[in-house]
């Protein structure tokens, strides 16, 4: 990847949207024993996203993490969740974020429904009240059926549904998340999937720390990239996945493999084809070009006589990105 490209991807806010930012960094800072843990982190999430946070092992996510919930002071520098301060107003910020933590506890001896009670009273629900906040988390993330089972008998995936279950209970409108997908079979993570979805159409924002990549890349709207606390990219999936490679890629899904010879040669000639690449009746396209001259790579192959059954963009995957962006560094 060129110095170019790469300058493109300089740690910056999420681009401008309409709707509003619900946590923001500024220069925030973190040290232990002068060690630094993070460094001048800036960074935007806005309203309704899920936010993808990836990083290596000691780069500094559950620190960010651990500040945004309120539970660690920053060094240096600003944290805010909905405009509210988290160092100023921790008790507020509290009641604003829904912070589930990469390893948990639950408490065997105690059914699903006790476990829930316990903590609606720690988050002070009134007790009248508290019966209906209970089912209705238990029917949002489906464990109704499960209300008075014990806890201790659950399976990994089953006490994360717990565990988040209880961190909805007092309607938090961030829910940070430190490695969810960690541990679980791949029916648990569909059923997460789908359940942080349900979580994001109904408004909620959402910040999701996990080294599962290849999860990340289908659950979130947008990432960020850290390494040794300071923060390489950070933007919506799409673009990063864009602009991580020098130049785009295209698949053409031609319908006969004996016209892979005529095709590649129709476009090695197109504007803005840099190379073709054939391998049975697909062929990449790598492209230097314009949208229109893009776009009229489809015209060009019908006019030719060579039927294809798809043309689509080939991007890279979060995997790439993060080991173009990275270099291995711990904070």
């Amino acid at each position: 990847m060129n110095q170019e490209a790469l300058n493109t991807l300089e740690a910056s806010p999420i681009a401008a949207d309409t709707k509003p930012v619900m946590i923001r960094t500024r220069e925030l800072t973190k040290s232990y024993g002068g060690k630094p843990a993070l460094e001048s982190l800036d960074l935007e999430i806005r309203e309704g996203e899920i936010f993808g946070y990836i990083g290596p092992n000691g780069a500094g996510k559950t620190t960010t993490i651990r500040i945004l919930s309120a539970l660690l002071l920053p060094t240096g520098g600003s944290a805010e969740v909905d405009g509210v301060d988290v160092v100023r107003h921790p008790k507020r910020i509290k009641t604003l974020v829904g912070y589930m933590p990469d390893s948990f506890g639950v408490y065997d001896n105690m059914t699903l429904f006790e476990y829930l009670d316990f903590f609606g009273a720690a988050y002070r629900i009134d007790r009248k009240r508290r019966r209906k906040v209970i089912a209705d988390v238990l029917a949002l993330t489906d464990l109704g059926p499960k209300r008075n089972d014990m806890v201790g008998a659950f399976s990994r995936g089953m006490k994360q549904r717990a565990c988040l279950a209880k961190t909805l209970l007092h309607d938090p409108k961030v829910l940070i998340l430190d490695e969810p997908a960690s541990g679980l079979d791949p029916r648990a993570r569909i059923e997460l999937r789908e359940l942080l979805r349900e979580m994001q159409r109904m408004g909620k924002t959402i910040l999701i720390s996990s080294h599962i990549l290849t999860e990340l890349s289908t659950m979130c709207t947008t990432v960020g990239i850290i390494e040794a606390g300071k923060l390489v990219a950070a933007g919506r999936v799409e673009d990063i996945l864009k602009r991580v490679r020098a130049h785009r890629e295209f698949l053409v899904d031609l319908l006969r493999e004996a016209d892979a010879e005529r095709a590649s040669k129709a476009l090695e000639g197109a504007a803005g084809v840099r190379e073709v690449k054939a391998s049975g009746k697909v062929l990449r396209l790598v492209l230097a070009a314009t949208e229109a001259e893009i776009a009229a790579i489809p015209a060009l192959l019908a006019a030719r006589d060579l039927p294809f059954i798809a043309f689509r963009e080939d991007l890279a995957d979060l995997e790439t990105a993060f080991l173009t962006l990275t270099r291995g560094a711990l904070a």
